[in-house]
């Protein structure tokens, strides 16, 4: 115990005591904000590799975005990352950015079933499935639990199999041979569950959207509770996203 206290007086805090509004260091880019500025929109549209970029007035969609930064480092005045990592949305047209907005991106409240709130606010168990996933945001969602983020403090883990979760959570574009396992993890997963989409493959295929080798069918047949984007997604992005499900404070 003496030596405990020793190394815990030493090192101090390594967890973070409010994941809601810690700064994220280094490089990091988050929320993008577009501004009203004139610039040729059609010429930062044909840059971008994911198709992310809008036109006329100028849009970005998160579910696309790589946050290569490449529209902000050609234009500037037009676009710049925040460093909100906030960016999860419980609809998909909530992940589009529009010029003039500056507003943090936040859950629509009337589109959470209340059972998710009613039955996972206390407790939420997740099984993950890497559908074809390049293991970027597996290994972010495998930091999650590392001391400094520590997501079970919140009463969110990760589990071994669908039957003893509460939700899935998907990383990757999800691949042909993955299309079935998927759907069998879903619903081996007792009811009422979660549906939660990580990173832009997940939410949009990502550069694999149009392969042959990609089969999104599935998506088609249930419904998404959470779309938490990046490429990969950081995990302050993936544990607020949680919160705001749950409607979890920061405890």
């Amino acid at each position: 115990m003496l030596e405990s206290l020793k190394i815990w007086l030493h090192q101090g805090k390594q967890y973070i005591p409010d994941v809601t509004t810690t700064d994220v260091p280094g490089v990091f880019r988050g929320r993008p904000v577009i501004t009203n500025a004139e610039v040729d929109e059609e010429a930062l549209a044909k840059m971008c590799p994911m198709g992310a970029i809008g036109t006329h007035p100028m849009t970005i969609d998160l579910g696309r975005c790589s946050f290569c930064g490449e529209c902000a480092f050609a234009c500037p005045e037009k676009v710049k990352f925040t460093k909100d990592y906030k960016l999860a949305s419980n609809t998909r047209e909530g992940l589009i950015v529009r010029a003039g907005e500056d507003k943090p991106i936040e859950l629509d409240e009337t589109k959470i079933r209340p059972e998710i709130r009613k039955l996972f606010s206390k407790s939420i168990k997740l099984r993950q499935v890497s559908a074809g996933g390049d293991a970027s945001c597996e290994m972010e969602l495998n930091a999650t639990g590392n001391v400094n983020f520590d997501i079970g403090r919140f009463g969110i883990d990760f589990v071994a199999s669908p039957r003893h979760a509460d939700g899935i959570v998907v990383t990757g574009p999800i691949s042909e041979n993955m299309a079935a396992p998927l759907e069998n993890a879903y619903d081996c997963t007792p009811d009422p569950k979660v549906l939660i989409l990580v990173g832009m493959d997940a939410i949009s295929g990502g550069l694999f959207e149009d392969s042959e080798a990609v089969n999104r069918k599935v998506l088609d047949k249930y419904k998404v509770d959470l779309y938490v984007p990046g490429n990969p997604t950081h995990p302050l992005t993936f544990v607020n996203a949680m919160l705001s499900l749950l409607g979890k404070k920061n405890r």
